[in-house]
């Protein structure tokens, strides 16, 4: 199976984002996997008049309320149906394309400079992350911000499958690498809502 038909399997699976979340908001951005928890887009630091990439956009959702902000939005993701879902529900939305391409093909085959890249357990996690984080890097502005997020580390640290692997590391070796790729970075763990519920690994880096 494809990299490709694991993800048209995963999306598949998934469910819509709910219509608003707990503060009656109709878009927001969420960097965990729980709803109403940890941060918001205040991570990414000042958007206004930004290019903003997201390297996994999924069904949209978190891009589509930058965009809403008046950023200029680019999302990029391997499964077609993703970004048909994603075209569908926002792509009425001004200054926001969605793509449907490899994250590491994509920052290798367009023009832009971007001021922000950011994943939400998206393609930072499933992409060897030297050749990811160079690719970025060379498609970031200096000064610009990469951030993402996604479970914390295991044991094994990559989890590799016949198509998907995974890179769940621990918060120091991605502050390692992303400094060897031309970055500096703080890479903490956000709790679980709640006692005994796993949290989520966030890492914020500026490019030097």
């Amino acid at each position: 199976m494809s990299a490709v038909e694991v993800w048209e399997r995963y999306a598949s699976n998934s469910r819509p984002r709910r219509a608003v979340n707990a503060a009656g908001a109709s878009t927001w951005l969420n960097w965990t996997q729980y709803p109403d928890h940890g941060p918001d887009e205040s991570v990414l630091g000042d958007l206004a008049g930004r290019r903003v990439l997201e390297l996994g956009s999924g069904s949209g959702a978190n891009l589509a309320h930058l965009a809403t902000l008046g950023v200029n939005c680019k999302g990029v993701d391997l499964a077609p149906s993703r970004t048909s879902t994603a075209v569908a529900e926002w792509g009425h939305l001004p200054g926001l394309e969605f793509i449907t391409t490899d994250a590491v093909t994509f920052l290798a085959e367009d023009n832009e400079a971007f001021d922000v890249v950011y994943s939400i357990f998206g393609a930072i996690w499933f992409t060897d992350p030297p050749i990811l984080l160079t690719a970025i890097r060379a498609k970031l502005r200096t000064g610009g911000v990469l951030a993402f997020s996604h479970l914390p580390a295991t044991e094994v640290g990559v989890v590799a499958g016949p198509a998907v692997s995974n890179w769940n590391y621990p918060a120091e070796k991605w502050e390692n690498m992303l400094a060897y790729t031309g970055f500096t970075a703080i890479a903490t763990v956000i709790a679980g809502p709640a006692d005994g519920e796993v949290g989520t690994l966030l890492v914020r880096a500026t490019a030097v």
